[in-house]
């Protein structure tokens, strides 16, 4: 199959990276010194997993300039960077083409099919600590490597692709799944992306800070406490409690880890802050939901 990786930041070069090393046909679309890094000294990915991973010469596209179809189009921007790459995933998307966004944020989906109806348009999500050391050059800590995506309706055509995706998927050592629950699994994945990003932003700590008994891991919990009122006001159901599901998580993570909305915002870069963290109260507020330790973290971070 042809794989297009819209964005090869620390989740899309990864996963392209991985895929390209296992012998795919994968593709990225990229931009300025990413893009020049790419061309000229290939996609270099530094992995706990699978060790280093060089792609000498991976096709790497500017916006605009792919041609043809891809049989499974991963979309790896940031949520503030969705509409900008519509143009590029309406072009690129064939007949038979589904599109898996991988956006931190809840909602993705949606907000492509609204955009683009004439395309097929997927849910999914991610589990993966990586970031960009320089363009062209990703690390990826730990031994996270997860993902679930899906289609809401049973019905809908593609989803002979999504299995071939996954066997390839787990074939190059990414621990995948395809799941007929998807919009519940992207309400797990936001509700960990979230309350560990509001934690370590609201204090400045590292993922170790939240993995000891004390005050960050009591925020942390009770940011999932929060988090867990609302997936009960939506209907999600989990086989487990959701606030053990995500200290699961969060107990995996490598402790040097810092979540990318901290790395933005403590940079004073464009950042996820309106989709993790104030969207929650928005959602909160619509359902009844109290939820103290949100609206102080966002007070705090709105400064």
């Amino acid at each position: 199959m042809k794989y297009l990786i819209v964005g090869p930041g620390g989740i899309g070069g990864s996963l392209g990276g991985f895929l390209a090393s296992a012998g795919h046909d994968v593709s990225f679309i990229a931009r300025g010194k990413t893009l020049e890094a790419l061309r000229s000294h290939g996609l270099k990915l530094n992995s706990d997993l699978k060790g280093p991973i060089h792609i000498e010469n991976p096709k790497a596209f500017p916006p605009g300039e792919y041609e043809g179809y891809a049989d499974v189009i991963f979309v790896c921007v940031k949520d503030y960077s969705l509409d900008s790459v519509l143009p590029v995933l309406e072009k690129a998307c064939g007949s038979g083409t589904v599109v898996i966004p991988l956006l931190n944020g809840f909602g993705a989906g949606d907000r492509i099919r609204a955009r683009l109806p004439g395309c097929r348009i997927a849910d999914g999500c991610i589990y993966i600590s990586a970031f960009i050391d320089s363009p062209g050059t990703i690390t990826q800590i730990g031994s996270l490597f997860r993902m679930v995506f899906g289609f809401r309706e049973t019905s809908c055509p593609g989803h002979a692709i999504l299995e071939a995706a996954e066997s390839d998927l787990r074939g190059c050592g990414i621990d995948a799944a395809a799941s007929g629950r998807i919009e519940a699994e992207i309400f797990r994945k936001f509700s960990f992306v979230s309350t560990a990003g509001a934690c370590g932003a609201y204090y400045g700590i590292k993922v170790g800070d939240m993995q000891r008994v004390g005050q960050y891991r009591d925020t942390f919990l009770g940011l999932c406490s929060e988090m867990k009122a609302i997936a009960g006001k939506l209907g999600f159901e989990f086989e487990q409690d959701l606030v053990n599901i995500n200290l699961g998580v969060l107990d995996k993570l490598s402790p040097e880890t810092t979540s990318s909305l901290q790395k933005d915002l403590a940079a004073g870069r464009e950042s996820e802050i309106d989709s993790l963290i104030f969207s929650v109260l928005t959602l909160a507020d619509s359902l009844g939901v109290e939820a103290p330790i949100y609206r102080l973290v966002a007070e705090k971070l709105k400064q």
